[in-house]
C-alpha cells in the first residue's frame, strides 16, 4: 500500500480505469446522500441530478484544482424539518431558505477573497485544526455502525456477516491488493458486500421491478418567506466550519494547500452556489463529502477527472429509473462497512495534521486547546441558537476558534507589555 503510485489532482486517467474509479466514488457517497431526500419526503432522483451537476460546477469554479464530490448536506435537516412541518409553509419554502443560505455563502466567499484566508491560522491553529478535522470522522462513526445495524436493540446476524465481509474487503483490499485492484478496493468491497447481502437474503428487488426504465427527476421551484429564511439562515455557520475542515483535510491528503490555490473563496463559492442552485430546482443543499475524501485517502487517486466521472454517472442515474432503484437496494450493512473505514481515515487525517505540524504538547496551551475541542465534540453537548443546534464537530470548531482567539489576544498583550 505504501508503494502505491499517487494519481495527482490534474492527472488524466485511462478510460478503462476511469469508469470503475468513478463508480467507486459514486457508491461511496450514495448511502448518505440519498438519505436526506428520504427524510425530506422527496424523490432522490432530483438529488442525484443536483449532486452530479453541483460537483461539475464546483470543479469548474475551482479550476479543476480541488478534488471534491458534493453530496446532500445533513446540516439543514433540523431547521428545514421545522419549515416543512409547518402547515402554512412546507418544502417549497424550505427551498427558499436553501437559496438564501447559498446566496449568503457566496457573499461570504467574496469577503474571503478580499481579506484572504490567513485568519484561519489565528482562529484555528494546528493544535485546534487537528482535533476538529479528526472529529469530522469520529462523530460520523456511530452513523456507520447504525447503518450496519450494529446499534439495533436486537442485532441481526445477517447484517453482521454482510458488514464484516464489506469491511474486510475494504481494509485488507486497501493493504494487500496490487496493480489495478489496489485502486478500487472500495468498489470491490461494495460488490463483495452486495453479493453477501444477496446470499443472506436481505436485498429487496421489488422496487427495481416497479421502477420505470426512464424517468425525469421531479423539478420544482422555491417560495420565499422571511420566517422560513430566518429559521434556516443560521446554518451558514455550520456549513462554513464544515467546509473549511473538509478543505484542510483534503489539502493534507493531496499534499497541497487548497486554501491558497485554488483558494478558500473559490471552494466556498462553489459549494454555496451549488446549494443555491439546488434550492432553485427543487433539490436539497449540497456539501463536500467526507466519504469521498476517505476514498481518496485509501486509494491515493486524487484526479478531478475521476470525481467528474462520478458526477456524470450520478446525473445519468437520475434519469434511469431502474438503475437508480437498483443502487438504492444496496443495504445498510454494505454502506456501513464502507463508511466504517472511510470515516476512520478522516479521523486519522486529523491526527496527521498534529504530527505534520509538529504540535508541541509540552506547551500547556496546546494541550488545553486540543483537550477542550475533543471533549466538546465527543461529549454530546448541544447549544441552541434559535432553531439551529450546534453540537459535535461544529460546536467543537466554534469553541476552538473562541479559545484560540483568546490565546491570541493574550499573546499580543504580552508582546506589547514586554516591549
Amino acid at each position: 500500500m505504501e508503494n502505491r503510485r499517487i494519481i495527482q489532482v490534474e492527472e488524466k486517467v485511462p478510460f478503462k480505469l476511469l469508469i470503475p474509479l468513478s463508480i467507486q466514488h459514486m457508491f461511496a457517497m450514495f448511502g448518505a446522500s440519498v438519505l436526506v431526500p428520504f427524510l425530506f419526503g422527496i424523490n432522490p432522483a432530483i438529488v442525484l441530478f443536483m449532486n452530479g451537476l453541483g460537483t461539475l460546477l464546483f470543479i469548474f469554479i475551482t479550476k479543476g484544482k480541488a478534488p471534491a464530490y458534493l453530496g446532500s448536506s445533513f446540516a439543514f435537516l433540523a431547521p428545514a424539518g421545522i419549515v416543512i412541518a409547518n402547515p402554512e409553509l412546507g418544502y417549497a419554502y424550505a427551498l427558499g431558505g436553501f437559496v438564501a443560505v447559498g446566496f449568503i455563502g457566496c457573499i461570504l466567499a467574496f469577503i474571503i477573497y478580499k481579506v484572504g484566508y490567513k485568519w484561519i491560522d489565528v482562529v484555528l491553529p494546528p493544535a485546534a485544526m487537528g482535533p476538529v478535522v479528526a472529529l469530522i470522522g469520529l462523530e460520523l462513526s456511530s452513523s456507520a455502525a447504525s447503518n450496519a445495524g450494529l446499534l439495533d436493540e436486537v442485532i441481526n446476524p445477517k447484517n453482521v456477516i454482510v458488514f464484516l465481509v464489506t469491511l474486510g474487503f475494504a481494509v485488507f483490499g486497501s493493504v494487500l491488493f496490487r496493480g489495478f485492484l489496489s485502486i478500487i478496493p472500495i468498489l470491490i468491497a461494495v460488490i463483495a458486500g452486495y453479493a453477501a447481502a444477496i446470499v443472506c437474503g436481505i436485498v429487496d428487488f421489488s422496487a427495481v421491478a416497479a421502477a420505470p426504465v426512464f424517468a425525469l427527476p421531479n423539478f420544482s421551484t422555491p417560495r420565499f418567506n422571511l420566517e422560513a429564511i430566518m429559521i434556516i439562515l443560521p446554518v451558514i455557520l455550520v456549513i462554513t466550519s464544515e467546509h473549511i475542515g473538509h478543505q484542510v483535510v483534503t489539502s493534507k491528503i493531496v499534499g497541497r494547500d487548497l486554501l491558497k490555490d485554488p483558494g478558500l473563496h473559490r471552494s466556498i463559492f462553489g459549494d454555496n452556489f451549488s446549494t443555491m442552485l439546488s434550492g432553485l430546482i427543487g433539490s436539497v443543499p449540497t456539501t463536500t463529502y467526507g466519504e469521498n475524501i476517505g476514498v481518496m485517502a485509501v486509494t491515493k487517486v486524487y484526479s478531478v477527472q475521476v470525481i467528474a466521472g462520478a458526477a456524470v454517472f450520478s446525473i445519468i442515474c437520475s434519469f434511469i429509473g431502474k438503475l437508480s432503484a437498483l443502487i438504492q437496494t444496496i443495504p445498510g450493512p454494505v454502506i456501513g462497512g464502507i463508511s466504517f473505514l472511510l470515516y476512520g481515515m478522516i479521523g486519522t487525517s486529523g491526527l496527521r495534521i498534529l504530527v505534520d505540524s509538529q504540535v508541541d504538547y509540552g506547551k500547556n496551551r496546546n494541550q488545553a486547546l486540543t483537550a477542550v475541542i475533543f471533549v466538546t465534540g465527543l461529549s454530546g453537548i448541544k447549544v441552541n441558537f434559535g432553531n439551529v443546534q450546534l453540537t459535535g464537530m461544529v460546536l467543537a470548531c466554534v469553541t476552538g476558534m473562541i479559545l484560540s482567539l483568546v490565546f491570541y489576544v493574550f499573546d499580543k498583550r504580552n508582546m506589547t507589555n514586554d516591549q
